[in-house]
């Protein structure tokens, strides 16, 4: 693996019925945030048409928001004291400022850039402090609704701006519980990745098989992470399959200069731990294979 993640695990109540390890890790312990959600929270968030996504706000926003309890950078060092070495490549990750601000129910902003670009600076105070090899910010809102994306681009360039090492954005149309959350095509967001101040956007390309990575193909400065390994099937991809899936998106590309990695298409997190190990032995053998390796 040339490439280690902290992932997410370690911050999902696994007795919560939403996606909690991206979300409510990060807004609750936010001042300003109210994290007590009332049947009437529950219902001025259901009124919101595009709020769909989601049945109840991950919290209310009653004042200014600060950095109240969030601690990142802790949660960055507690990842690296588990690599073997200090100096092994990590990333770490972190959920991008709109989509953590469309999951709140806001009563003091009015709008939903100002709440955004207020999360964004404080996730970006904490950033500067994390010297992980890569720092990725993870959006999985924007694909859904791409009439925001130029919003969406300006609020997590603050973050990848205070990024010390690379800054990378991964971007999906959901995978909780296995299934694709949100209905979309990467064609509607070429805008967004060309607003993007990031070396390389992670993506998913396995379970679709999509040719959207064709019109990638000549945004400029930004390289891909391709997903070569489907996380919503229990079936093992074999070395050739995976080789195969990196040949078709380097051609898509026009490059295999343009692939900065090949990863599974989203986290692990519902497979048994039996089959992710041999869907990652599926992965690494695959590149090696692509690569002349074996």
């Amino acid at each position: 693996m040339d490439l280690l993640t902290d992932g997410e695990l370690s911050r999902f109540d696994v007795n919560h019925p939403e996606t909690n390890g991206m979300i409510e890790y990060f807004v609750q312990p936010l001042g300003g945030v109210r994290a007590e959600i009332k049947r009437a929270d529950v219902a001025a968030f259901a009124a919101q048409p595009h709020l769909g996504f989601r049945a109840r706000p991950a919290g209310g926003v009653v004042d200014e928001i600060t950095e109240g309890t969030l601690d990142l950078v802790a949660a960055y060092r507690s990842a690296r004291a588990l690599t073997v070495s200090p100096t092994d490549p990590l990333k770490f990750t972190l959920t991008s400022p709109y989509m953590l601000a469309r999951t709140l129910l806001d009563e003091h902003y009015g709008d939903l850039r100002s709440l955004a670009l207020a999360i964004a600076d404080v996730l970006a105070a904490q950033v500067r402090e994390i010297d992980a090899d890569v720092v990725q910010v993870d959006e999985a809102n924007v694909p859904g609704r791409p009439q925001d994306s130029a919003l969406a681009a300006e609020v997590i360039n603050r973050v990848l701006d205070a990024v010390p090492g690379t800054p990378a954005v991964h971007l999906c149309f959901g995978n909780y519980g296995g299934q694709r959350v949100q209905r979309g095509r990467m064609t509607d967001l070429r805008p967004f990745f060309a607003d993007l101040h990031a070396d390389h956007v992670v993506l998913e390309a396995a379970r679709h098989e999509t040719e959207d990575l064709k019109i990638l193909g000549d945004v400029e400065g930004l390289r891909f992470g391709v997903g070569v390994i489907d996380v919503k099937d229990t079936q093992v991809e074999s070395a050739d399959q995976v080789a195969e899936r990196i040949e078709r998106a380097a051609s898509w590309l026009g490059s295999a200069d343009r692939i900065a990695y090949v990863h599974p298409d989203c986290g692990y997190w519902m497979l048994p731990r039996s089959v992710a190990d041999a869907k990652t032995e599926g992965l690494i053998a695959g590149r090696d294979r692509y690569l002349g390796r074996g």
